[in-house]
């Protein structure tokens, strides 16, 4: 069992494309262990993209954020990381129109910044990810009980 971070992006929660990522979930059952809505200001967007400080897309891609709400998730299942970021399809969004043409990013995205939606690439991310959206979530806790209820 393994917990993942997902973030349905400003543009693509204020079309009906919400829809889709639900769909996704209970599709290939995953666990939705908490969700909400949320604006990501400036200073959630500064803490979650660090990484990317200094690259010439960080103000862009800071700014794009707090635009409008995000949907984020907390989700579990078998291998969550890996099967959650193969039904986004590449970050890139021409990249995932030639090789993963029925992804979510092939489908919804609209550019590398406004790719429609986010998903941790590693269990470190995911956890610092979900600290940061969802400051009251014990990661490791709800690992055990996930690895418990097993």
């Amino acid at each position: 069992m393994e917990i993942t971070f997902a973030l349905i992006k400003p543009h693509a929660v204020k079309n009906i494309v919400a829809l889709q990522y639900v769909t996704e979930i209970i599709k290939n059952n995953f666990s939705v262990l908490q969700t909400k809505e949320v604006v990501v200001t400036k200073q959630l967007a500064s803490r979650f993209y660090e990484e990317h400080q200094g690259k010439f897309f960080y103000n862009r891609l800071v700014t794009f954020m707090g635009s409008g709400p995000s949907i984020a998730f907390v989700l579990a299942s078998k291998d969550s990381i890996a099967k959650w970021r193969t039904i986004l399809g590449p970050t890139k969004v021409h990249k995932a129109i030639y090789s993963s043409p029925d992804s979510i990013r092939s489908l919804y995205g609209l550019s590398d910044t406004r790719n429609a939606c986010h998903g941790s690439d590693s269990l470190e991310s995911a956890s610092r990810e979900i600290s940061i959206i969802f400051p009251d979530f014990d990661y490791q806790e709800e690992l055990r009980k996930q690895m418990e209820s097993v």
